[in-house]
C-alpha cells in the first residue's frame, strides 16, 4: 500500500505528499495535462517544444540546471501525446530548491524570439536525427495517420511535420504556454523523505499566489471505428524488412486495457513467451517481435512490432502472426501462462516502487486519470483477469477489418 496526502490549493494546484523514510532523497513531479493531442493539426509539435522551452531559463534564472546541479540533484521531462512530464531529484533538505524553480518557470518562462529560435533549431535537429535520418525513424510517422483519420492521435508527439516547429513564432507560442501551464492544468507530487505538511507549506508558499489559468475542457474528434484493414509498403535504406501492425482498442481506463496488457505479455514479454518460442526460433520469420499496448489516455492501439530474418517473405510473416492472433482470439490461455503474465507484472510493479520518482509519477499520473488511489487499487484489475476474458477481448480486437499494416521494405527489395 502506498500512503500519501494530498491537497489542492486555492487556484486549482493539485498537491499529492508521499513521505518515504527510506531515502534521503526526494523527487518532486509537475505532471501539465496537455500533450500533442491539445495541438492544433496545423501547428504540431508545440507541446515537445515546451519540454525543451522549460529548461531555457527566466528572468530570475536565467540557466534552469545550474541550481539543480548546485543543490546536488538532477532532472529531466517526458512529452508524450497526453501529457508533458517534468521531475527533479535531489537531497530531501533542498526540496524547496525543486519547487522554487518549478513554480518560477511555471509563470515566468522567457519566452523571447531569441530563445524560440535556440529550441526550435534543437528540436528540428532531433527531429531529424531521431525520426528522418536514422532507419527506421520514420514508422510512426507512417503508423499514425494511417491507423487515425480524426483523432489527433494521428500525429506522434514529436509532431508531424517539422516545418510546424519552423514556423513556430512567438505569439502562437506563448498563447501555447498561458493555455495550457497555469496551477489548474497541472498535478505536483512530491515523493521521498519529507512530511506532507512541509510539501503543502512549500507548496503554497511558491505556487499560491500564481494566477490559476483556464482548465481546460477536452471536446476531440472521436475516431470512427475501422471496418476495412489498411496498409501501406515503404522503401527505405534499411538492412531488413520491418512489418507493424496496429489494431483498435479501448482507452486508458477500460477493462480492455488491463486484459490486453496481460496478453501482450503473455506473447512477447519474455523469452519464453509465444511470439520468441514461434515466430523466431520455431517458425524462424522474425529475428525480432514484439506486441504491445501504445497506452494512451483515449483510446489507442495495439501494435505489433517485427524485424524480418533476411530471406523471409514479408506476407508469410504476416500471415504466420495472424494465425497466432487468431489462435489467442478462439482458445483459451493456460492456467501457467496466466499466473505468469499475473506474477510478473506485480514483481515488476513492487521492484519500480523501490524508486520515489517511480511513485510521484504513478501518483500523478493516476490523479490525472482520476483517483491518485489508483496507484493501490490497479494491482486488483491485473490479478483478477481470467483467460476467458483474455479469448473474448483479443477476438473482438485482431479482426482483419481492425488492422493497420505498414510492409517496411529495403529499397532493393520486391514483393
Amino acid at each position: 500500500m502506498i500512503e500519501f496526502n494530498s491537497h489542492t490549493l486555492s487556484n486549482g494546484l493539485r498537491v499529492i505528499a508521499h513521505h518515504d523514510a527510506s531515502t534521503p532523497m526526494v523527487t518532486t513531479d509537475l505532471l501539465y495535462d496537455v500533450g500533442s493531442r491539445d495541438e492544433d493539426p496545423e501547428a504540431t509539435g508545440f507541446a515537445h517544444l515546451f519540454e525543451h522551452l522549460m529548461f531555457g531559463g527566466t528572468d530570475d534564472v536565467p540557466a534552469f540546471d545550474t541550481p539543480v546541479m548546485i543543490a546536488g540533484g538532477e532532472n529531466n521531462a517526458f512529452t508524450n501525446n497526453d501529457i508533458t512530464n517534468y521531475f527533479i531529484t535531489l537531497p530531501a533538505n533542498n526540496l524547496e530548491t525543486a519547487l522554487w524553480l518549478e513554480a518560477d518557470r511555471m509563470e515566468g518562462l522567457d519566452l523571447s524570439e531569441s530563445r524560440l529560435r535556440i529550441q526550435k533549431s534543437v528540436v528540428t535537429e532531433e527531429y531529424r536525427q531521431r525520426y528522418l535520418n536514422q532507419p527506421y525513424g520514420d514508422l510512426m510517422l507512417l503508423l499514425r495517420p494511417l491507423a487515425f483519420r480524426r483523432h489527433p492521435y494521428m500525429w506522434p508527439a514529436i509532431g508531424k511535420d517539422i516545418s510546424h516547429i519552423e514556423k513556430a513564432d512567438s505569439r502562437r507560442v506563448k498563447e501555447f504556454y498561458h493555455r495550457h501551464y497555469n496551477p489548474s492544468n497541472a498535478i505536483l507530487c512530491v515523493a521521498g523523505n519529507v512530511h506532507p505538511d512541509q510539501v503543502f507549506s512549500m507548496a503554497e508558499k511558491w505556487f499560491g499566489d500564481i494566477a490559476p489559468g483556464r482548465r481546460i475542457i477536452r471536446n476531440l474528434p472521436q475516431e470512427p471505428p475501422q471496418t476495412e484493414r489498411r496498409e501501406v509498403t515503404a522503401r527505405r535504406k534499411v538492412p531488413a524488412a520491418h512489418l507493424i501492425m496496429a489494431f483498435h482498442t479501448e482507452k486508458r481506463e477500460s477493462r480492455a486495457f488491463y486484459v490486453l496488457d496481460l496478453l501482450t505479455d503473455i506473447l512477447s514479454g519474455c523469452d519464453s513467451g509465444r511470439f520468441p518460442e514461434i515466430l523466431i526460433r520455431k517458425k524462424e520469420l522474425f529475428s525480432e517481435a514484439d506486441i504491445y499496448l501504445s497506452g494512451e489516455i483515449d483510446p489507442g492501439l495495439v501494435i505489433f512490432s517485427g524485424r524480418l530474418r533476411n530471406g523471409a517473405d514479408i506476407s508469410k510473416a504476416e500471415e504466420a502472426v495472424r494465425d497466432e492472433l487468431d489462435k489467442i482470439s478462439t482458445r483459451q490461455v493456460t492456467v501457467a501462462e496466466l499466473d505468469k503474465a499475473r506474477n510478473r507484472y506485480e514483481a515488476s510493479r513492487l521492484m519500480s516502487y523501490v524508486s520515489a520518482g517511480n511513485k510521484a509519477f504513478n501518483l500523478a499520473f493516476q490523479e490525472l486519470l482520476g483517483d491518485a488511489n489508483g496507484i493501490n487499487t490497479e494491482i486488483e484489475r491485473y490479478m483478477s483477469v481470467t483467460a476467458a476474458e483474455i479469448t473474448e477481448c483479443s477476438a473482438a480486437t485482431f479482426r482483419p477489418g481492425n488492422c493497420s499494416v505498414i510492409h517496411y521494405l529495403p529499397e532493393s527489395h520486391e514483393e
